[in-house]
């Protein structure tokens, strides 16, 4: 099973309330685990701009108006900028999938502030990681369906529209999910 690229959707029956509800952008899954970044959780105490006046005096108002997202609980004063794929920063982009790539450097927090950065990009503190087969176990038990990721939802839905978005995808409506697990 390869889900680099995928989104991850929580079930209702998510036993973690940090989750529920949550879409994950996975940006790495192997053997050795996985990673991802929530994109559907903002953090509503912090603005872009909060980090982007402190690194250039004019901050262009697109700029100034992105929201911080919770990427995730683990590292939460890492930060993670996933953005569209025109975008590639001098140090170093991460190309993970169809029309959407991830940096990790200043740099692109730099380029954003001078109205040189990605057309569309959220700002996220901290990810959410999984050791090896832990996922896996997670999906197997009903607590995460997967699909395609796709740049409109990721970047041009409202936050509170994104679960029922990506569960459309799937052809899922949200209203006829079970919190419990089946197997036949």
């Amino acid at each position: 099973m390869e889900l680099t690229g995928k989104l991850l959707v929580a079930m209702p029956g998510m036993g973690d309330p940090r989750f529920a509800h949550s879409v994950i952008y996975l940006s790495a899954h192997s053997e050795q685990g996985a990673m991802g970044l929530m994109v559907n959780k903002p953090a509503p105490e912090l603005r872009l701009s909060d980090v982007l006046d402190q690194l250039v005096e004019d901050t262009p108002p697109q700029a100034k108006s992105l929201v911080v997202h919770f990427g995730g609980p683990v590292e939460t004063g890492r930060g993670f900028v996933l953005h569209s794929d025109e975008y590639r920063s001098a140090i170093e982009t991460l190309r993970v999938g169809d029309g959407i790539a991830l940096t990790a450097t200043r740099d692109i927090l730099e380029d954003i502030a001078i109205g040189k950065g990605p057309a569309r990009a959220q700002l996220m503190l901290g990810y959410a990681g999984w050791g090896p087969g832990q996922l896996e176990g997670e999906i197997a038990q009903n607590g995460w369906l997967t699909c395609e990721a796709s740049p409109e939802v990721i970047f041009d839905l409202p936050d509170s529209k994104k679960w029922s978005a990506a569960l459309k995808t799937l052809g899922i409506d949200p209203l006829g999910l079970s919190a419990s697990a089946g197997h036949a």
